[in-house]
């Protein structure tokens, strides 16, 4: 990863698995003593402006994490100048990220699963509709890649 590395999480629409990753990705860089731009955003702009859902919230907050003063925001073109590390939560993000690299950019783009070792390619479920257990697995699998990005950030 790059020497002064900013990470940017990305999911459609910024409430409920960004946020979740941005929180886990904040917990584990204050743990393993790293100071580096964590930052969350949404492909779309359904929820600018809007508090995260309330069970990301909730989900975070049983971890020990307030995630609750982040507000929705859209991705746009500066990103791509800002962020070191952009991390989609799935494919179909993936894509839309991809869609609107401005020319010259040179963020490494990727999904969040790619960076736990034998998760790559794999995709962040979106818990919006599949009820409160999904917020718990969406969970485990933002903080297990936060792990490991601060693990190789050290």
């Amino acid at each position: 990863m790059a020497d002064n590395p900013a990470l940017l999480f990305v999911c459609l629409g910024n409430i409920c698995r960004s946020p979740l990753a941005e929180g886990a990705m904040r917990e584990a860089a204050e743990s393993a003593g790293l100071e580096i731009l964590i930052d969350s955003c949404g492909t779309a702009a359904y929820h600018v402006g809007a508090p995260p859902d309330p069970r990301s919230v909730q989900t975070a907050q049983t971890h020990g994490i307030d995630i609750s003063n982040l507000r929705g925001r859209q991705l746009c073109g500066a990103d791509f100048h800002r962020f070191t590390h952009i991390f989609a939560m799935d494919h179909q993000n993936l894509r839309n990220i991809e869609a609107v690299r401005p020319d010259g950019a040179e963020a490494h783009v990727c999904l969040l699963m790619d960076m736990v070792p034998g998760r790559e390619g794999a995709a962040i479920a979106d818990p919006y509709y599949d009820g409160e257990e999904q917020f718990d697995e969406t969970w485990e699998d933002v903080s297990a890649a936060a792990k490991a990005i601060a693990a190789r950030l050290r």
